[in-house]
């Protein structure tokens, strides 16, 4: 199998923890953003996106990254990490599509326009969107800070796909302009994540591995 991701992208890392919980053979193929390799008509005939992360297990491709997260655990027969258990599962698939549309979505947006943006020079921050996107943080944070109030992790006693799709921002939680100090419950279960899948944590260090991308 081979995984076309970009280096600092929040999406392949999720993919990335996967593959690394997992110890699956996977070879990364590094894509370089600022040269345009998404938009290269081989890697468009593979993700018409332009988009990463791509996985292509021989002549199956597949693009969206917590589809690829389903798909590797499930093909790696992962009970653990993506239960059998239809309860269990669609709570998995729920907080996955909740990142998604909410919670990872107004997170993404702050860390791309106040860390990504300046680092890739990418011109000024746009105020407006970074304004609500922090509305919408405050929206969606105080439901995660009370699901986690008597959970170590998402779903179940153990770490599932949704914790690394939950989790994939933690690296950027100091280096944007939100205040995280009423939600101890979220800056807890993040500590723990970085324990198990250190993500560069400094607004330095995410520059220097945006830059790398």
């Amino acid at each position: 199998m081979k995984l076309y991701t970009f280096p600092a992208s929040y999406s392949g890392r999720k993919v990335l923890a996967v593959v690394d919980h997992l110890a699956l053979d996977v070879s990364i193929e590094r894509l370089d953003g600022q040269a345009g390799d998404h938009r290269k008509p081989a890697y468009l005939a593979l993700n018409p996106n332009g988009l990463a992360p791509t996985l292509v297990d021989g002549s199956f491709v597949l693009w969206e990254s917590n589809a690829i997260m389903q798909y590797l655990a499930d093909k790696a027969g992962s009970d653990a990490l993506f239960p059998r258990d239809p309860r269990k599962r669609a709570d998995i698939v729920r907080w996955q599509c909740w990142e998604l549309a909410h919670f990872n979505k107004a997170f993404g947006a702050i860390a791309f326009e106040t860390v990504a943006k300046p680092a890739l020079g990418f011109g000024p921050t746009d105020e407006a969107l970074v304004a609500r996107a922090q509305r919408d943080l405050s929206r969606f944070a105080p439901v995660l800070e009370s699901h986690l109030a008597a959970r170590r992790h998402m779903v179940g006693e153990a770490v599932t796909i949704a914790d690394y799709s939950v989790a994939a921002l933690e690296g950027y939680r100091n280096a944007i302009a939100f205040d995280w100090s009423p939600f101890p419950n979220i800056g807890a279960y993040f500590n723990r994540m970085h324990e198990r899948w250190p993500l560069p944590t400094q607004s330095a260090e995410l520059r220097q591995d945006i830059k790398a991308a």
